[in-house]
């Protein structure tokens, strides 16, 4: 354990000390001494941001609820809170039982953002453990990851022992059983990697050896250790009624993100959206039944004393069973003054019934996403939604007396026009004139129309993951010209930074020999780069430039149907067939429609579940 007094000394010179203390509603705190197996699920960002991640909370809850593992969490300390614990030398730790990282048998971080990973590997030299995975000993906590980033586990994996892929809440039980049955015979860190290599979603880069072409391309990935497989498979639950859920959260004593129940109603999504790289990941889609979800929404409400259940899943609008549940839910809890929130909304599915409900309780703005300005793109990019459903949607919201509406987009997506651009101004000056075209006297509130843009960033497993990205130039460009097209005050617009879009790309589509720079980043203070006030471009150039890193090759780069890609040793389900025609289709202008309408033949039905979605 650390030493708690120099801790209490420090948490008085620091900004939201409550972030390191623990001890919050619904925490568990286990005797270590008395488990077998002690896991450390680590986050790799502030508290406040990881205690609004559902996965926390799932594995948190199931790995606490064997009687022999214990598992505790861990954040990203703040600046000001990093600079105390080094000049205290006080080691990273965890919440629960204070004690340092090190210590600990496995450390598992979820990977949800690719600009986290300088944080990961700050965490790992605060938590005093070795950066590189071949530099660790037995006695050396087995340092693990999953999440969405893991679909290309190769920037990372020089630094992580083993990558979890898929869905984890089965997976990790497996990995846990082996690990306490590996400790009975007399534990050997390389020994148990190579036996959990065999199980399926379990890929070990050591393990595995890349050579690349002259012109640096991958030539072929060959496996090092016999019997580990070529092809990684993710893990899917098949049934989420019978999977676990928490009945309980930790109630955090300051305030965090989302500070709301999570009713997580279905993983996966139909629609198809092909720069959407979570729509192909996490197929096939797998409603949760309306009982389930009023059975875990009651007992969420009376042990976290919470006023909003927020219905979570990548298009909530999609459920099938949604006004029945919306419904349900209103009718149990209107009077207790808890309210039902979707995150964000289908223009295509966004229903006058649903919004009636929700609004019982409390109004918020509506967040809709038409991520294109023109149809022309939206049929590029396969959203399917139509500027009449934008219309229809924002004239029920003004009727309904709302007036903050937030619209998001994203630059730079494939084929786009000048034309498309203007789409986005001409759609917030649309829903601007449809509120003032209201007589005056059903207009209520002060009207607020966000236009945010996203730079388009091409991901793994999409099809749009062979497309070069803008350059920062042209980013730049095309921000400039909507900034000075949009000139109306009750039109904001925001934009994400095209520097920090360009390294999201360079990672999310890089290969093994981008840890050297990873690590040469952090090695000059990059951590934290999400965050804008620490976010230090320059330095990531120098980083690339001293480890001999052309970050245009993986991020600028057009990719042809041949090439092997870094990531293509991975198996979602989906076949690359299936993605290179998706490919072509958005060439053309052709829309795929949802496969609720019918099979589009991706593949997940016959190599992930043998049947029907």
């Amino acid at each position: 354990m650390i030493d708690v007094s120099k801790l209490e000394k420090i948490l008085k010179k620091v900004e939201k000390p409550a972030r390191y203390i623990g001890m919050e509603k619904n925490s568990i705190q286990k005797n270590l001494d008395q488990v077998k197996v002690k896991f450390a699920f680590a986050f790799p960002d502030v508290y406040d941001v990881g205690m609004s991640h559902l996965g926390l909370h799932i594995l948190y809850n199931l790995l606490n609820s064997q009687e022999d593992i214990a598992c505790e969490r861990v954040f990203a300390p703040w600046v000001d809170m990093e600079e105390q614990m080094v000049k205290e030398n006080i080691p990273l730790y965890t919440l629960e039982n204070k004690e340092p990282i090190d210590t600990f048998d496995f450390v598992g971080f979820t990977l949800q953002y690719e600009m986290s990973y300088t944080n990961v590997i700050n965490m790992l030299h605060l938590g005093n453990i070795p950066i590189l995975s071949k530099d660790r000993k037995d006695s050396d906590p087995l340092i693990i990851a999953g999440g969405p980033c893991v679909y290309n586990p190769e920037p990372m994996a020089d630094i992580f022992d083993f990558f979890v892929l898929g869905e984890g809440e089965e997976i990790i039980l497996e990995i846990l059983q082996k690990y306490k049955e590996h400790k009975e015979k007399g534990y050997s860190r390389i020994e148990f990697l190579k036996e959990i290599a065999r199980i399926e979603g379990i890929y070990v880069p050591q393990f595995y050896e890349v050579h690349y072409k002259e012109d640096n391309t991958i030539d072929r990935m060959i496996p090092l250790v016999e019997g580990v497989p070529i092809k990684i498979n993710k893990r899917i639950i098949k049934n989420l009624n019978e999977t676990y859920y928490p009945e309980k959260l930790i109630i955090p004593f300051i305030d965090i993100v989302h500070d709301r129940i999570p009713l997580e109603i279905f993983r996966g999504c139909t629609r198809g959206c092909r720069f959407c790289q979570a729509g192909m990941i996490y197929r096939p889609i797998r409603e949760k039944n309306v009982d389930t979800l009023l059975n875990t929404a009651q007992k969420l409400v009376e042990n976290t004393g919470y006023e909003d259940i927020s219905l979570t899943s990548l298009s909530s609008c999609d459920y099938s069973q949604l006004q029945l549940l919306v419904t349900e839910l209103m009718k149990r809890y209107e009077e207790k003054n808890i309210g039902v929130s979707l995150p964000s909304l289908r223009l295509d599915s966004f229903s006058l019934g649903i919004l009636k409900e929700i609004e019982k309780v409390r109004k918020t703005g509506l967040t809709f996403a038409p991520e294109a300005g023109s149809q022309r793109l939206r049929d590029v990019i396969n959203k399917g939604v139509t500027e009449e459903d934008l219309e229809r949607a924002v004239t029920f919201a003004f009727n309904e007396g709302y007036s903050t509406i937030k619209l998001y987009f994203m630059i730079g997506l494939p084929t786009e026009t000048e034309e498309d651009l203007l789409g986005i101004k001409n759609l917030g000056y649309k829903v601007k004139d449809i509120f003032f075209s209201m007589p005056k006297e059903k207009r209520r509130g002060n009207l607020k129309v966000t236009l945010s843009a996203s730079c388009f960033v091409p991901k793994a497993f999409t099809p749009f993951q062979w497309v070069g990205q803008n350059s920062i130039e042209e980013f730049n460009d095309k921000i400039n010209f909507l900034r000075s097209e949009i000139k109306d005050r009750k039109v904001t617009f925001n934009y994400h930074d095209p520097k920090l879009s360009y390294l999201e790309a360079v990672l999310a589509r890089g290969d093994r020999r981008l840890s050297q720079g990873l690590i040469r980043a952090w090695e000059k203070g990059c951590k934290f780069d999400g965050w804008s006030e620490l976010f230090y471009f320059e330095k990531w150039m120098e980083a690339f430039e001293e480890t001999g890193i052309d970050g245009d090759f993986y991020a600028l780069r057009q990719r042809s149907f041949e090439e092997l890609l870094p990531w293509d040793f991975i198996d979602i389900g989906v076949t690359k067939e299936f993605l290179v025609n998706e490919y072509k289709k958005a060439a053309e202008g052709k829309l795929t429609e949802d496969c609720r309408q019918g099979c589009r033949n991706c593949g997940i039905n016959r190599s992930f579940l043998g049947g029907v979605c």
